[in-house]
């Protein structure tokens, strides 16, 4: 802002001299005190704004650049937020200071010789912390005057602090400040000047197929991998054919005894009947049976060896010399003899002082011990009609069953040991040193292969029996019991009856063809949808008598099945019988190759 040239107290007006340029004594001395008042003005101003104003020369005829201004130092720089200057004055005090800016001008010119143009440019300051600035005109740099006046105008020029204005009332939304952040969408559309799109139904069901399509598709990769290395499932063999097979004819007749109990099997085949009420009753020395059975299970007899060796005790020598009645093997304190020559000694002559010394030996001299052994051992072949109370039978509270005692029969002849000693006729005792004799008269004769005799007063007589009989090659058991024959001579009678027995069973006895080679008998499934058929091997014959109904059963033989294998590989085992112990039995083979499940197949296994 250009000060205003007045008189001094010691100088002339400001017309005392020409106008054009020329120069008095006083006046240049004016002029220079002027300059020095004006410097000491301009000083002052600096102080209180802050801003240092060029002088302007007085040759000088256009405007020049902007000031540079100058702040004052307040400490060491650190970053900071955007600086807004300071708000000036009112509009009302800007009028006034221009106007006094213009006065200013127009008598520096009369005493300095400026124009118009020669005063400086006008700083128009940005908008402060409040609103924007308000617009002030640049004061015009003072021309050389009187030390007083410039004094006077520079204090003059310098601009008081301007009450605050209350104008963020006025700016508009945009150029508010907020410290809210912008949702990502809407922080996109500011920058690119684009709003986003509206939202629809159409555009949410795109964009979650957009975002759903790539996970399905890993997901249905993962569980492709999974099944096409996961454990195939073991196959199994399904059986195609008839289930069962009925022998033409009627019911035969059997030559049943008229009192007591019988009954008659055909061992894996099935039964012939039974006759008298099935109740326990007892039966003398047939309950050795279960007594050579307990001691096979609890020390077994390889084939081909006679087993471990006892002592016999002092009991075992007292009851054969005191046995009075009972059937006994000589014996003595200390002789040893293997498992196998026992069990001879009590199932050919059915001596009860060994059947005794067994159960000593077994169970440390605890004879009650091994009678509970005996009676766990029927309980698992579900002989419910079976109780024993001593090993050798001679006590009438041991009691039984035919058709339990036919259960038993049909275990313990897999015992090779007990099944090879029942057929002998007699055997040689190390004990005695003589032959004793086997008290089942039929061996060996009819087929007869055992099994034990039994007799007393209150039982009778009693014979569980075992014959064979060769069907198609193969050798069927015939097992069979006859018990309470109280017709004198007791065990006579009971052998006769089950002679009888014996005979029809092997005549009646028959073989049917039911498979032939080559017929497909079932298939091998996969476990995945595919299967493969097999067939018979060769014919298979069902062994039965007239009216007899056997079941087919088809069995992997104890062998898991291939996933893969050639046509004629043999799978498994056909059997005729009737499910509960040996029948005939023949191989199964592939008729075709058996391949392994295809991919697809192991993409639709579910369990």
């Amino acid at each position: 802002m250009a000060a205003t040239a007045a008189a001094g107290p010691g100088g002339g007006a400001a017309g005392g001299g020409p106008a054009e340029g020329g120069k008095t004594g006083g006046g240049a001395e004016k002029a220079d005190g002027g300059d020095e008042e004006a410097a000491d003005g301009e000083d002052a101003a600096v102080v209180s704004t802050g801003v240092k104003l060029r002088k302007v020369g007085k040759r000088e005829g256009v405007d020049q650049p902007t000031a540079v201004f100058r702040a004052p130092k307040a400490g060491p720089e650190v970053d900071q937020p955007t600086t807004m200057l300071k708000v000036g004055e009112t509009k009302a005090e800007d009028e006034a200071e221009v106007e006094q800016a213009e006065k200013g001008g127009k008598a520096g010119k009369g005493a300095g010789g400026e124009s118009e143009a020669e005063r400086t440019s006008k700083f128009v300051p940005l908008r402060g912390l409040d609103g924007p600035a308000a617009v002030k005109p640049k004061p015009a740099e003072a021309k050389p005057a009187e030390a007083g006046e410039e004094a006077s105008q520079a204090k003059a020029a310098v601009p008081a602090p301007a009450a605050p204005a209350d104008e963020t009332a006025a700016l508009p939304a945009a150029e508010r400040t907020t410290q809210q952040p912008l949702p990502p969408l809407d922080l996109l559309a500011e920058l690119t000047n684009t709003p986003p799109p509206p939202e629809t139904p159409l555009r949410t069901a795109v964009r979650r197929v957009k975002i759903w399509t790539p996970l399905a598709i890993l997901l249905l990769i993962v569980f492709a991998v999974v099944q096409s290395v996961r454990p195939l499932p073991e196959g199994t063999l399904a059986l195609t054919a008839e289930e069962t097979y009925t022998f033409k004819g009627e019911e035969p007749a059997m030559p049943w005894p008229t009192e007591g109990q019988a009954t008659v099997t055909v061992d894996g085949i099935g039964s012939l009947g039974s006759y008298g009420e099935q109740k326990p009753i007892p039966i003398g020395s047939v309950a050795k049976v279960m007594t050579a059975y307990t001691i096979l299970r609890e020390h077994p007899v390889k084939k081909g060896t006679e087993g471990e060796r006892l002592t016999i005790d002092a009991k075992a020598q007292q009851d054969y010399e005191n046995a009075g009645q009972e059937s006994t093997v000589k014996v003595t304190e200390g002789q040893k003899i293997s498992v196998k020559e026992a069990i001879e000694a009590i199932m050919l002559p059915s001596a009860n002082n060994i059947a005794r010394q067994l159960a000593r030996w077994d169970s440390d001299g605890d004879e009650a011990a091994f009678v509970e052994k005996m009676n766990k051992y029927a309980a698992e072949l579900g002989m419910e009609n079976t109780t024993y109370t001593d090993p050798s039978g001679l006590k009438e509270t041991t009691v039984s069953s035919a058709e339990d005692q036919v259960k038993l029969g049909k275990a313990v002849m897999e015992f090779e040991t007990f099944s090879s000693v029942v057929r002998l006729p007699n055997y040689e005792s190390t004990t005695s040193g003589r032959q004793e004799k086997n008290y089942n008269f039929l061996v060996p004769m009819y087929g007869v292969v055992g099994i034990k005799t039994g007799s007393t007063t209150k039982a009778g007589g009693n014979l569980l029996f075992a014959a064979e009989k060769v069907v198609d090659g193969e050798k069927q058991l015939i097992i069979g019991a006859v018990f309470g024959q109280h017709a004198p001579p007791i065990l006579d009678t009971a052998t006769a009856r089950s002679k009888d027995l014996i005979l029809r069973t092997q005549e009646l006895l028959t073989s049917k063809p039911v498979v032939r080679k080559g017929d497909v008998v079932g298939h091998v499934d996969d476990g995945l949808g595919s299967t493969t058929p097999v067939v018979a091997t060769k014919d298979v014959p069902a062994v039965g008598w007239p009216g007899l109904t056997v079941k087919l059963a088809l069995d992997d033989g104890g062998k898991a099945l291939p996933h893969q294998a050639k046509a004629g590989t043999k799978v498994g085992v056909l059997s005729v019988g009737d499910g509960t112990g040996d029948a005939v039995e023949v191989p199964v083979a592939l008729q075709s190759d058996l391949a392994e499940p295809s991919f697809g197949a192991r993409l639709q296994r579910i369990g």
